[in-house]
């Protein structure tokens, strides 16, 4: 260990102290029944640590480092400036509601799914947080509502007391998982009065909170869950690692995108129009052309119960190939294909959460959010339409093999603790979009056309979520001309649409970082073709410029499959900082 590795070690010890959710979730599991202090006070005390270690950090000589350490010191420094950012500009714990359900079901959730320890000693820590909950609850009620410009928001009041049922959920389940394991385990059988009174208490809790927040907090709340202008281009300087793009530039480029892919798209319809719409004559408006066809290729989908089992034996293909062509190499790490959580289905339609660094051997969850329990006959139509069996062939990709689950494997294996801990939402949803493209650059789907456009439908909500995100939070883009945008512009399925304009609001820079961080790969991809042509003798104009992304022919002394695996080596930094160490640049 060198003196800046020891460090490092010191920082992320006492991160996890006043962070215990996140140690958990790394894989520490030192204080697995505690809750992190979300008083005011607490606030405070966490912003004074960042503030000494930003000065530690900082204060660092970088001729005294190598590298690889001057490398962790900048990432270490800007996770550091995003949390005071979070504690001290954008408080969500203030004015989002939805932020503390959040709180509260990833705290719970991860001690039943993961068994990396002994039944009882999770239970043992359950327990614990079930005795904390009604503290928790205390300070969310002293917090929100106290930010001095943002009142509370009503869309986040509202989604939180239709969720904080699923927290209730998780009390009852580990209640239950408590009393199946009793009659075999003595250990668990003398947790179980301890574990039912703390049960009974915190869903008296949970119960009252949740119908205050129904019949009252999501009544008289009047804020608005827009950030606005400075506030979002602040947020989204720290999520993307790099304070040079402003809203604007993420806006012009999305746009520009759109365009291209838009072109694309008419161009694939226009051959595959006889083969789905046979005997149609074919429409003149390029945007009926493309959903016709379209509307064709979603006629082929599974039932609302058969998804899970259809992602399951897509994995199976998808890494039949990986090995077949050599694409990267492949894992084999635990992977379990399930139904999201009830307290995280607002969030996305699908999801992979990978285990903790420290959490040797444990599995990584790729979860589909089934059908909302309200919808009648015509929007489940409308969904499965949109998760047709194209589409699950494409989400397999993205949250599995070679995408987030196999990042996340590769990621946490890296040398670096700070690598392993600090883990950047820009490079991971970069990466899933990027080498989904890739896999079908590889040959994946046997040139289908079918797979082709619903990969660049796909693609193309990448590029639309961009725009979602600048344009809601900075513009003022109504629900209306949202959905709007997703139906005609994106060729996507008015369910999904509504559900997405909803996701929007609620979060904030998040989505924009799928098509942002691919176009980081994409442009660390292209200028590393162009090293390498030139390099062999070719001269970097050996590489042409792709139509839309991707899609490069071989390139003279280029390795696809050491740079797929060279790109993801290094844990997952944001993308400015991976450029940095992949190309030797800054």
């Amino acid at each position: 260990m060198s003196a800046f590795a020891d460090l490092v070690a010191a920082f992320v010890d006492e991160l996890f102290v006043l962070q215990p959710l996140n140690a958990t979730g790394i894989g520490d599991h030192r204080y697995d029944d505690r809750w992190p202090d979300m008083s005011d006070a607490g606030r405070l005390a966490r912003v004074a640590v960042w503030n000494r270690w930003t000065g530690v950090f900082a204060g660092l000589d970088p001729a005294t480092l190598g590298a690889d350490e001057q490398f962790d010191r900048d990432l270490v420094l800007g996770e550091l400036a995003a949390m005071r950012f979070a504690e001290t500009e954008l408080r969500e714990d203030a004015w989002d509601p939805l932020s503390w359900v959040y709180l509260l079901g990833y705290g719970l959730h991860s001690l039943l799914a993961r068994d990396f320890a002994p039944l009882s000693r999770r239970l043992t820590s359950f327990a614990g947080r079930l005795e904390g909950i009604p503290a928790v609850v205390a300070q969310a009620q002293a917090v929100l509502g106290s930010h001095p410009a943002r009142p509370v928001s009503q869309l986040h009041a509202q989604i939180a007391g239709a969720r904080i049922s699923g927290i209730t959920g998780l009390v009852t389940e580990g209640v239950a998982t408590a009393e199946a394991a009793a009659s075999g385990d003595a250990e668990v059988a003398a947790l179980l009065p301890r574990l039912r009174a703390a049960a009974a208490t915190a869903t008296a809790v949970l119960e009252r909170i949740g119908e205050h927040l129904r019949t009252h907090v999501a009544v008289v709340a009047q804020g608005s869950p827009l950030l606005g202008r400075e506030l979002f281009a602040a947020k989204l300087r720290h999520t993307l690692g790099d304070p040079s793009v402003t809203p604007e530039v993420v806006l012009a480029r999305a746009e520009a995108e759109f365009a291209r892919v838009r072109a694309e798209m008419v161009r694939l319809a226009r051959g595959a129009w006889s083969a789905y719409r046979p005997g149609e004559p074919e429409p003149a408006d390029e945007g009926a052309l493309v959903r016709g066809v379209l509307d064709g290729i979603a006629l082929h989908h599974t039932g609302p119960d058969g998804l899970v089992d259809y992602c399951r034996a897509e994995l199976a293909r998808i890494e039949a190939f990986c090995r077949e062509r050599l694409v990267i190499t492949l894992a084999d790490e635990p992977l379990e294909i399930a139904w999201t959580p009830e307290f995280m289905r607002s969030f996305a339609g699908a999801m992979l959460e990978s285990p903790g660094p420290l959490d040797v051997g444990q599995k990584a969850f790729f979860s589909i959010t089934p059908a909302h329990d309200d919808w009648g006959p015509d929007d489940i139509e409308s969904w499965l339409r949109e998760m047709n069996d194209e589409q699950l062939r494409l989400l397999t990709i993205h949250e599995a093999v070679p995408g987030h689950y196999l990042q996340g494997v590769y990621s946490n294996r890296s040398a670096s603790l700070a690598r392993r801990v600090f883990f950047s939402g820009l490079f991971a949803e970069g990466w899933a979009v990027y080498v989904t493209q890739v896999m079908l650059d590889r040959g994946y789907g046997d040139g289908s056309v079918a797979l082709s456009l619903s990969h660049w439908k796909y693609y193309l909500r990448a590029v639309v979520n961009a725009i979602l995100d600048v344009r809601i939070h900075t513009l003022g883009m109504t629900s209306d001309e949202a959905i709007a945008l997703m139906v005609e512009g994106g060729f996507q399925e008015r369910s999904e649409a509504v559900a997405k304009d909803e996701r929007a609001r609620l979060s904030a820079t998040q989505l924009s970082t799928y098509f942002l961080g691919s176009a980081g790969f994409w442009d660390i991809e292209d200028e590393a073709r162009r090293r390498a042509a030139d390099a062999a003798g070719a001269g970097r104009d050996a590489v042409p410029s792709p139509r839309v992304v991707g899609g490069y022919p071989r390139t003279p002394g280029f390795d696809e499959r050491a740079h797929l695996e060279s790109v993801i080596a290094h844990g997952s930094p944001p993308v400015p900082l991976l450029r940095r160490i992949v190309l030797g640049e800054g």
